[in-house]
């Protein structure tokens, strides 16, 4: 478990003391994952099955790089699950609209124009 940075009253900058080891450790993880992405793209499989990889291994790499480049692993529990909760809740809500957008393609009674005619 990692300890919270030190912050005083006087100088409110964050003074983070993990080893610099540590950070190579974690960009060295990262490299990995990225040349495991470069060889699931050239391997011959279907693309359903190299969506979920790739997917799988994206969601990997920007969790390592977020909770240890970002220090996001040194903030207090409760932060941490507020952040993935409120991250989790906008990405849903930015597909609510995805289903509005063949109405505007397709043209629906009432409407100004319709598909192929210039805007």
């Amino acid at each position: 478990m990692t300890t919270p940075p030190d912050v005083s009253k006087h100088d409110p900058a964050a003074k983070y003391t993990d080893s610099m080891g540590k950070y190579i450790v974690i960009y060295l993880c990262i490299l990995v994952i990225a040349a495991l992405q470069f060889a699931i793209a050239y391997q011959h499989i279907g693309g359903a099955e190299k969506f979920e990889r790739m997917l799988f291994l994206a969601l990997v790499e920007a969790g390592l790089a977020i909770l240890f480049f970002m220090h996001l692993w040194a903030e207090r529990r409760g932060f941490l699950l507020f952040v993935v909760l409120f991250t989790g809740f906008v990405l849903v809500a930015m597909q609510y609209s995805w289903t509005d957008s063949f109405r505007m393609e397709m043209g629906v009674p009432n409407a100004n124009y319709k598909v192929g005619a210039p805007q």
